[in-house]
C-alpha cells in the first residue's frame, strides 16, 4: 500500500519537472518580449537548451550540445505560425529536443502522438467516447480530443514522434491543421480553431525516408531543421558523460569517478565504425549495419555503470562496457561479425595502452 509520504518516484520525470528549478529561474530573469501563451522569451528558450549562467548566479545546464544556430532556428521558427521537423539520423536527439522545447515554450512536453506503423487518425484528430455515444448521440462530451486538438484549444505546442513512421493517410490529416489552423469536426458541424500560441514540432530520422515519406504539400507545411551528429568526439564524449550522469542519478548509480577516459574509448570505436575510417584517416574501416547512434553509446556506458555498481568496485572499465559495445555494433550476426572481428584484430589490438579492451572485447564475442 503506498501513502502519500511513500509515493513512487517516477523514474524519468517529464522535462518541466527535472528542470523545475532552472525554468522557474530563467522566467523570473527573463525581460524580453515572449509571444502569445509562451512560458518565456525565445532568447531564454534558446538559453534553456543550450545553458548559461544568469545574473543572479543560476546556472542553466545545456540540454543540447550542438550548434547554436540550430537551436536558434528551431526556437524561431517555434515563434511563427510554421510548424517544426526536427530531422537527422537516429540519436541525434531530436525527441530530447523537442521534449525540452514545448516543456520550455508552454510549459507541458505530454501533448504527445507516436507515430507507428498502427497509429490511427484519432490520435492525430479525435476520438471518441463510444459509451456515451451510443447513449446519446455524437456531442461535445462524447468526443474524446486528441493531443493536437487540445493544442490548438489551448494554445499550446504538441509533438508529433516519428513522422514518417506514420501511415501516408494518417499524416496528412495534419495539412489541414497546419495549413488552416482548423480541425474540422463534422460529425458536429463544428470545428476546433487554434488559439494563438498553438504549434507542433515534428520529428522524423533520415532512415526512415522509405518508410513513408513526407508528401509535398505535407512538407512544405514545416520549417525542417536538420540536427547533425556531434562534429568532434570531444563533443560527443560531453554528451554522453553528461546524460549518462543524469541517468545514473535517477538510477541511484554511482558518479563517474574516473570513467571518463573510458567513454572516451567508447565513443572512439564508434565513431570510427560510422565514418568507416580511424581517427588518423589511416586505415579504412569497413562500417557495420547499425547506425551507432549517440543514444546507443548512452544505452552502452549505463549498462556498463551499471555493471561496475552491482557487480564490481564501481570503477567503470572495459569489461563493463565490451558487452554492450558488441551488442552495438553486431546486430546482423553473418556480416556484422566479420566488420567487428577485423576492427578488433587491425586497429584495437595494435592501439596502445588498448590491451584491456581489447581482451575484454573478445571475451565478449567468443
Amino acid at each position: 500500500m503506498t501513502t502519500a509520504d511513500s509515493a513512487p518516484t517516477a523514474l524519468r520525470p517529464h522535462a518541466e519537472e527535472a528542470f523545475a528549478e532552472e525554468l522557474r529561474a530563467l522566467e523570473a530573469a527573463d525581460d524580453r518580449p515572449r509571444p502569445p501563451r509562451w512560458r518565456m522569451s525565445p532568447w531564454a528558450v534558446s538559453c534553456y537548451l543550450l545553458g548559461g549562467t544568469l545574473p543572479d548566479g543560476t546556472v542553466i545546464s545545456p540540454k543540447y550540445v550542438g550548434p547554436r544556430r540550430v537551436v536558434e532556428v528551431a526556437v524561431s521558427t517555434l515563434a511563427t505560425d510554421r510548424a517544426l521537423l526536427l530531422l537527422g539520423v537516429p540519436g541525434t536527439a531530436k525527441t530530447w529536443v523537442s521534449e525540452h522545447l514545448a516543456a520550455a515554450v508552454s510549459g507541458d512536453s505530454t501533448l504527445l502522438v507516436q507515430g507507428t506503423a498502427g497509429t490511427a487518425e484519432e490520435a492525430v484528430r479525435y476520438g471518441w467516447n463510444y459509451a456515451r455515444l451510443l447513449t446519446a448521440g455524437p456531442s461535445r462530451e462524447a468526443l474524446v480530443p486528441s493531443p493536437v486538438m487540445r493544442a490548438m484549444s489551448e494554445g499550446l505546442t504538441a509533438r508529433v514522434e516519428e513522422l514518417t513512421r506514420m501511415p501516408a493517410d494518417v499524416q496528412d490529416s495534419l495539412i489541414t491543421i497546419l495549413s488552416e489552423k482548423t480541425l474540422p469536426v463534422p460529425e458536429l458541424g463544428q470545428e476546433v480553431q487554434a488559439v494563438r500560441g498553438f504549434n507542433i514540432v515534428a520529428t522524423a530520422n533520415d532512415r526512415d525516408r522509405g518508410v513513408n515519406e513526407l508528401s509535398s504539400a505535407l512538407r512544405r507545411r514545416f520549417n525542417t531543421v536538420v540536427l547533425p551528429l556531434p562534429a568532434t568526439a570531444e563533443a560527443e564524449v560531453e554528451i554522453v558523460a553528461r546524460r549518462v550522469a543524469q541517468l545514473g542519478r535517477s538510477l541511484d548509480l554511482p558518479p563517474l569517478p574516473d570513467g571518463v577516459a573510458e567513454i572516451r574509448r567508447v565513443v572512439t570505436v564508434f565513431r570510427e565504425l560510422r565514418a568507416g575510417a580511424t581517427e588518423d584517416g589511416r586505415t579504412k574501416l569497413k562500417s557495420p549495419s547499425g547506425t551507432l547512434s549517440t543514444a546507443e553509446l548512452i544505452s552502452v556506458v549505463t549498462g556498463g555503470l551499471a555493471l561496475a555498481a552491482h557487480f564490481g568496485d564501481g570503477v567503470l572499465r572495459a569489461d563493463d562496457v565490451a558487452a554492450g559495445v558488441v551488442g552495438a555494433v553486431v546486430r546482423d550476426q553473418a556480416a556484422d561479425s566479420v566488420v567487428w572481428q577485423e576492427y578488433l584484430e587491425t586497429v584495437v589490438r595494435e592501439r596502445e595502452g588498448w590491451k584491456d579492451f581489447y581482451r575484454a572485447c573478445r571475451e565478449a564475442a567468443a
